[in-house]
C-alpha cells in the first residue's frame, strides 16, 4: 500500500501544480474585460457609452445612476473624474429633466438626451450652483461629463448617444 502511494504521489502533485499552457488565453482575458465593472469610488455599475457629434465618435466609460437614491446623489462630493468618464441618469418614464449642482464641486456639462437618443441641449453647470438647468424637451437620459468636454468633442444638439 505504501509503495502504491509513493508511486502515485508524483502524479497527484503534478495534477495540483500549474500546468504548461494553463495561463489565461486572449479569449479568456477579453471575456474578463467585457464583464460589468463597478466604479471604485461610487460603487455604481460602469458601462460603455459613445457619442457621435460633429467631430466624430467618442467613447466613454460611464457610471449608471439607476435608482432614485443614486440619481439624487449623482456626482455630489466628487473632486475628480477622468476625461473619458461620466455618469448617466436613465429617466423612466421619460420626463423634462432638471438638474442642479448642490454639493457638487466639479464643473460639469449636463447633456440632456431625448427619447430618440439624440442630444437635446447641453447645459454648463457651475460647482455648487443651486440654479436648475433644464432639458429642452422630453428626456430618456441625462449624461454628465467634465465641463468643456462637449464643446471639445463637438457634442451638441443632434449628436447621437449610444449605450
Amino acid at each position: 500500500m505504501r509503495i502504491a502511494a509513493l508511486v502515485l504521489m508524483p502524479a497527484i502533485l503534478a495534477a495540483c501544480s500549474p500546468q504548461p499552457g494553463a495561463e489565461a488565453t486572449p479569449a479568456a482575458a477579453a471575456a474578463a474585460t467585457t464583464t460589468a465593472s463597478v466604479h471604485p469610488e461610487s460603487g455604481l455599475r460602469v458601462i460603455p457609452l459613445s457619442v457621435t457629434g460633429t467631430s466624430g465618435r467618442h467613447d466613454f466609460r460611464v457610471e449608471v445612476a439607476a435608482s432614485e437614491a443614486e440619481q439624487a446623489r449623482g456626482l455630489m462630493f466628487r473632486t475628480k473624474m477622468g476625461a473619458d468618464e461620466g455618469m448617466i441618469f436613465p429617466r423612466q418614464p421619460a420626463d423634462v429633466a432638471s438638474f442642479w449642482m448642490k454639493n457638487t464641486p466639479l464643473p460639469l456639462d449636463i447633456i440632456f438626451i431625448g427619447t430618440d437618443r439624440k442630444v437635446l441641449n447641453v447645459a454648463d453647470a457651475k460647482p455648487y450652483d443651486l440654479t436648475p438647468v433644464t432639458a429642452a424637451g422630453l428626456t430618456s437620459a441625462v449624461l454628465e461629463l467634465n465641463a468643456g468636454r462637449a464643446k471639445e468633442l463637438g457634442i451638441g444638439p443632434g449628436s447621437t448617444v449610444e449605450w
